[in-house]
């Protein structure tokens, strides 16, 4: 690892770099403005396959190169306590960058990648990164501020996201629960974050859009960070780009895991299943749950247009925050989402025009429910704890006949018909049901 080398399909980056060379846009010069407040889309991305190639690119003359002893001078000789998070990468620091670590420097929070040399990503993905995010600008997508490729030392220095990653806050119970609100505009930050890379003029596919990657700052606004494994998506006649399958178990297309084709409706099934997390408050696959519940899109998706189904696995977290009405919107987006079939998923910009009413709605619905009495209401009831093994299904089973038995002997008993049945009656849970 003595030299940033590029060695994913060279010869195709090569061809790339030879004919965008004499098209406008290859300097880093912005092209006319895109939706969603996206900043300084740039028309060509070239993959540099060099550190040379690197500093030369005018696409990225806005990222600072930094000196090693810099970056331990600001995460503290990279103590422990400055730990931020561990992934395939390598460990992430937080730091300050200030007049002490380089003269004349902003105070700046950071947050500080350095790749593991022993790890699974190495100089390929480190470049990837450098290139998409040092020549893209968005507000959804995690700003990089610069870098250092010093002998064997790789590291990215992004800005800080103080709230953590989303996977975070849905799975470890160490923080508040995000409210179904916050959820929704995760959500749609996210989208936005996805549809401006399908939208620049060489579509990039993002390939690993998963929970610990959406990271939140302390508004709870949410950017895609970690582009080592993005790669430039099918332009002109192409129909998909065919690439070794990379990316994570549970959130990948199952056309991509088959085939290794590569389009972005393969981003969006990642999207489908963030959103089925988000709204179950499950992981995309956790072996300690029953077999036919390991896989969370299996178990899950064929209950999403079923509104009395649905409300009996939702994430009990969000219980009567929601209105009915757009619960189900959500559910039916995400089941659009999770298509087996790549052509009956929506584009990112569908999903966009989906979810911006339904933020807006859920705002108001939030900021009311208060004013009226201070407690929210319950639409559906969701049950504290259901059966886990066959025999306590049986007996609640058992439970439950017995009690529709003394109520329908109630019943012949002369009570009324205009008298509701007992809660219980109402809302029966499924054996089959686990939250």
């Amino acid at each position: 690892m003595g030299s940033c080398l590029s060695v994913e399909e060279d010869e195709q980056l090569s061809t790339q770099n030879q004919s965008s060379s004499n098209r406008p846009g290859t300097s880093g010069e912005p092209t006319s403005s895109a939706k969603d407040g996206s900043v300084s889309p740039n028309t060509i991305v070239i993959i540099p396959k060099n550190l040379k190639d690197l500093r030369q690119s005018p696409g990225n003359s806005d990222l600072d190169i930094f000196a090693y002893e810099e970056m331990k001078l600001a995460t503290k000789h990279f103590r422990p306590d400055q730990v931020l998070g561990e992934g395939g990468f390598g460990i992430v620091y937080r730091g300050v960058i200030d007049d002490n670590v380089r003269l004349g420097y902003k105070t700046t929070e950071v947050a500080v990648k350095e790749l593991d040399r022993e790890g699974l990503q190495g100089d390929r993905e480190w470049l990837a990164e450098v290139n998409y995010l040092g020549q893209l600008r968005h507000p959804n997508l995690v700003k990089l501020i610069g870098y250092c490729c010093e002998g064997d030392h790789r590291l990215l220095v992004y800005e800080y996201m103080a709230s953590g990653s989303l996977e975070k806050h849905l799975f470890l119970r160490v923080r508040a629960a995000l409210t179904w609100h916050k959820r929704l505009k995760i959500a749609l930050d996210a989208a936005k974050g996805l549809a401006f890379l399908h939208g620049v003029e060489k579509p990039i596919i993002y390939r690993d859009f998963k929970t610990s990657n959406i990271l939140l700052d302390a508004d709870f606004n949410a950017k895609l960070s970690d582009f080592g494994l993005a790669r430039v998506g099918p332009t002109g006649d192409q129909t998909h780009v065919s690439t070794r399958v990379m990316g994570t178990y549970g959130y990948a297309a199952p056309e991509y895991v088959m085939t290794g084709h590569l389009t972005a409706r393969s981003d969006v099934y990642g999207f489908g299943v963030v959103l089925l997390e988000m709204l179950i408050g499950r992981r995309a696959m956790d072996k300690s749950r029953p077999s036919r519940e390991h896989n969370l899109v299996e178990f899950a998706r064929p209950l999403l247009n079923q509104s009395k189904k649905l409300v009996r696995i939702l994430d009990p977290r969000i219980e009567g925050q929601y209105s009915t009405k757009v619960l189900m919107k959500v559910a039916n987006l995400a089941y659009q989402c999770l298509s087996q079939n790549p052509k009956g998923r929506p584009v990112m910009s569908q999903v966009i025009e989906i979810l911006e009413p339904l933020v807006t709605q859920e705002l108001s619905r939030e900021r009311t429910i208060p004013q009226s009495g201070g407690s929210s209401v319950t639409l559906y009831e969701v049950p504290k704890s259901l059966p886990d093994t066959p025999k306590e299904r049986n007996q609640l089973k058992s439970e439950s006949d017995r009690e529709a038995e003394r109520v329908k002997s109630k019943q012949s008993g002369g009570r009324s018909k205009s008298v509701p049945p007992k809660e219980r009656d109402s809302f029966k849970p499924s054996p089959d049901a686990r939250v």
